[in-house]
């Protein structure tokens, strides 16, 4: 490889996959440090895809200008800008671009400027807009990535003693995959003591993490949608009590962007999206939460009255094929030692009888929170079909093991990961009527832990 003009030149390697993944790996790992812009904190981010509009994030580490062009590849005459946004230390130097009209299932090739200078970056610049495939073809096969639990160290916030983060290549491996969305389940960064009692700490913490190097790839390369568990919304544990909760949730919103959060009614940052026959239902375990030692009873809930309603409807309309219903902490695990769905009896009777009664299909769950890795299956009364819930954790913190669970009976041998960073993906594909999910989980360093294949006969009962 030789380097033209602040881009990487690749040597044609013919069809040897094994050099052209390290070649594609060689790209992720020079970006760290190879490209640096003293204007650019970090970004740019591709945020939410639909199908004729994007949202792309960058922030900037001062007052700036800035600006994307872009154009459908490979067709450069037919380039764009957007309008030119001035980044404020008001609004923490971020520029949120919506663009919009765009071709439906279209890769596009884009640029970004600050102060009118392009601004180069060691990997390939690209976004794509969700097909328009229903009454026209077959549903798109897609890849996910998702994680939980991204400790990044930092000395003079962080506890003294071992460094409790650590192993960033994780995100260089992540981006390798080459997923077309990253979903973030939660402690995507973790508040320390003097972060959670102002907004402008709060921040800070945000911009600081934000700028990880080996992070930029996987920004630049996937689209990604987030939700927060205890520690990017306040202290460990926390719920409805926080006293910033409003701001935690400002300060969310503005480094996620995302169409729509919560509802007209109901704050929080909830919501649903599509990519192709696959329905996202990402929940809200801390904005309505009652304390955990909350005296048991119909008044202790994790979601609270109107987002349980929300999430019931939302499954009710949905004629997705699989519904992935997304949360911070574990929904199904019957071994209840920590955080989880099933301390909060009546509000999860309350929703997996609905499920069971209205007869829906195709449902998976994915969690985070539990600095370890694991598969479960069960079978809830009257549902028709199994339960999986993936729990990818932890991305960057440190990992554990609770020798109490060795034995738990609904963990789908051989997926328990423990003392290891780890993260997730799952592979959508098959015809129209057979679909197929492939769990997979991976280490640190890209390399496959276990995998597991789900058929849709298996999860969406025949009518």
């Amino acid at each position: 490889m030789a380097r033209v003009k602040g881009w990487l030149k690749v040597v044609p390697v013919g069809n040897n996959k094994a050099v052209r993944r390290s070649l594609s790996v060689a790209w992720l790992l020079l970006a760290p440090a190879a490209f640096a812009h003293p204007l650019l904190s970090s970004g740019p981010m591709l945020g939410y895809a639909e199908m004729t509009e994007v949202a792309i994030w960058v922030q900037t580490t001062e007052d700036a200008r800035v600006q994307l062009s872009y154009w459908p590849k490979p067709n450069p005459l037919a380039a764009r800008k957007t309008q030119v946004i001035v980044t404020k230390g008001a609004t923490d130097h971020i520029a949120r671009f919506v663009v919009s009209d765009l071709d439906f299932g279209t890769r596009y090739v884009y640029r970004l400027s600050i102060n009118g200078i392009d601004v180069t970056r060691p990997y390939p610049l690209e976004f794509q807009t969700q097909p328009h495939w229903r009454f026209r073809g077959e549903p798109p096969s897609f890849k996910i990535a998702f994680g939980s639990c991204a400790y990044m160290n930092e000395p003079k916030f962080d506890r003294p003693g071992t460094p409790y983060g650590g192993d960033p290549e994780i995100m260089t491996s992540i981006a390798a995959k080459r997923p077309d969305l990253m979903l973030w389940l939660g402690d995507n960064i973790y508040y320390r003591e003097p972060d959670w009692l102002t907004e402008a700490a709060m921040r800070y913490r945000w911009r600081t993490d934000r700028r990880l190097p080996e992070l930029q790839p996987l920004l630049a390369t996937a689209n990604h949608y987030a939700i927060w568990d205890d520690h990017d919304f306040g202290p460990n544990d926390s719920d409805r009590s926080f006293r910033l909760r409003g701001a935690a949730l400002k300060v969310f919103e503005d480094y996620w962007p995302s169409v729509v959060r919560g509802t007209p009614e109901t704050a929080g940052c909830f919501f649903r999206f599509e990519w192709g026959d696959v329905e996202f239902f990402m929940l809200d375990d801390r904005y309505w939460r009652t304390p955990n030692r909350y005296p048991d009873g119909p008044d202790k809930v994790m979601f609270g009255k109107a987002q349980l309603q929300w999430l019931k409807d939302s499954l009710v309309d949905s004629d997705a094929t699989f519904k992935i219903v997304c949360n911070g902490n574990q929904m199904t695990n019957p071994m209840m030692f920590f955080e989880a769905f099933g301390r909060f009896p009546g509000e999860q009777k309350e929703l997996f009888d609905f499920i069971a009664q209205a007869g829906i299909s195709g449902v998976l769950f994915l969690t985070g929170d539990r600095h370890a890795t694991e598969l479960l299956k069960v079978q809830w009364p009257g549902v028709k079909y199994p339960w999986y819930e993936y729990t990818s954790s932890p991305l960057m913190s440190g990992g554990g093991r609770n020798d109490r669970e060795e034995n738990n009976p609904a963990r789908v041998p051989g997926t328990w990961v423990t003392r290891l960073r780890n993260f997730g993906t799952v592979d959508v594909s098959g015809p129209r009527g057979d679909r197929k999910l492939v769990l997979q989980a991976f280490d640190k360093d890209g390399k496959r832990l276990w995998i597991h294949a789900i058929r849709q006969s298996e999860i969406v009962p025949a009518r």
